[in-house]
């Protein structure tokens, strides 16, 4: 799957609409709608969290799009009724509805991730297999999974079978895999959601964590994987400063060029 050619990094943080950036990352009085842009001047990719919830309308999509730079990338979830409610089940054409919004966005879509709960266990895996047969063709995809029962060699020749990539996480009660199972990888540093209440600054030096995945990492591009790396604002305590963080560790840049 790999190339001679070296992997690119790309980072961002899992959501861009939080009140406490006001100040410490967004200029003072920054107004909600204005967000997004002021978002991509620092970052060339975000992953949206609102899709978690629901298909987001045709027109906002669009918004998504016109107010970013040219390259700027999205990665989004799939809805929670395609992977928590249905738990996939008569799930194809809720699927191909949301993959055509996203769309939209046409070479600003980085990913698609199905993100699936605790009891979503190996007794799904057929279901798995065939859903990911269904998924319509040009975007990447991804699946995380919350329970550590799948990690066996099956699943991951699975996953490989449909160039989907195993999300690797940094999740406080799952192990941090390096496994690579599509021509591109994702990375989610997520931590744990009552370690942190407030989202203006760091609170938790998670430098170590981060070593550790810079080898990973490394390795990765080395071996000429692009990796997609997201990071939650429980992780540290402000998403903006860990992205920092870890790109001045990779040597990477991390500002999109100009252009809308």
């Amino acid at each position: 799957m790999a190339t001679n050619r070296k992997g690119k990094l790309y980072l961002g943080t899992q959501g861009f609409s939080f009140k406490d950036w006001v100040g410490p990352f967004y200029p003072k009085k920054t107004p909600n709608n204005q967000f997004l842009e002021q978002y991509s001047r620092h970052f060339s990719t975000v992953e949206i969290d609102s899709t978690f919830y629901g298909v987001p309308k045709e027109s906002t999509v669009q918004g998504w799009g016109e107010r970013t730079p040219e390259d700027f990338l999205f990665a989004a979830k799939f809805p929670r009724l395609i992977t928590h409610d249905k738990k996939l089940e008569n799930a194809v054409g809720d699927g191909e509805y949301f993959v055509q919004t996203m769309q939209i966005l046409k070479k600003k879509l980085a990913l698609l991730t199905l993100q699936f709960a605790y009891d979503f266990t190996p007794q799904y895996f057929d279901r798995l297999d065939t859903y990911l047969r269904t998924l319509p063709e040009g975007p990447r995809y991804a699946v995380e999974v919350r329970n550590r029962k799948w990690f066996n060699t099956e699943f991951g020749e699975m996953l490989s079978e449909h160039n989907v990539a195993l999300v690797l996480q940094d999740l406080y009660y799952m192990p941090r895999l390096d496994w690579v199972t599509a021509d591109f990888t994702v990375i989610r540093w997520l931590g744990r959601r009552k370690d942190v209440d407030k989202f203006g600054q760091i609170q938790i030096d998670r430098t170590k964590n981060l070593e550790s995945w810079s080898e990973k990492v490394q390795d990765f591009m080395e071996r000429g994987f692009d990796i997609f790396g997201y990071f939650n604002n429980h992780f540290a305590g402000h998403s903006p400063a860990s992205v920092r963080q870890f790109a001045e560790m990779m040597g990477v840049n991390i500002k999109p060029a100009k252009g809308g």
